[in-house]
């Protein structure tokens, strides 16, 4: 375990996860929010974004109660990203992104614990200077509970991201000590 709490939990990526992401990144409703509708994943794609990833990016599983539930990544931004993003003069700025996989966990405020857990471990045990996401601007669901937990719109960030056969606007959030 990375880092939890009684019944919240972060786990790196086992081999055996595959089908947990498998499960999640073929139900529309979460394709809605992360990687579309029209952008299933098969075996051959999780095994190419998940488990062929560098060695900056730690993927893992959320645990609710021993139960895998979805999917967090975090990583150091590279110069090219600290350059888009405005902070070339900073060092250590981490990116984060995620997803709940398991409908019936969504609306209980395990969101909001997750970001906590999430931002305790990059800010004073990975000693971040900053966290950043960039959420599509139309997903007020994910954008209010990351400011709920702290983070703060930063930069608006049109076209940003093809989500769905178009390009989405995105909000850059931060989190800063």
């Amino acid at each position: 375990m990375i880092i939890g709490d009684e019944e919240l939990g972060i786990r790196e990526l086992l081999e055996s996860d595959k089908f947990f992401l498998i499960k999640w990144l073929n139900d529309p409703l979460i394709l809605q929010y992360y990687e579309g509708r029209d952008n299933p994943h098969d075996t051959e794609m999780i095994n190419q974004i998940f488990y062929q990833k560098d060695d900056t990016v730690t993927c893992c599983i959320i645990e609710f109660e021993q139960k895998a539930i979805g999917y967090i990544q975090f990583y150091p931004l590279d110069s090219q990203e600290k350059k888009e993003y405005g902070y070339d003069d900073l060092d250590d700025i981490y990116g984060t992104d995620q997803f709940i996989g398991e409908i019936d966990y969504g609306d209980k405020g395990i969101g909001t614990r997750l970001m906590n857990l999430i931002i305790d471990h990059l800010m004073y045990k990975k000693h971040s200077e900053k966290i950043v996401l960039d959420p599509q601007a139309w997903n007020q669901r994910a954008i209010a509970c990351y400011e709920k937990c702290g983070f703060q719109k930063v930069k608006y960030l049109p076209k940003h991201e093809y989500h769905e056969g178009e390009l989405r606007d995105c909000w850059l959030m931060e989190y800063s000590k």
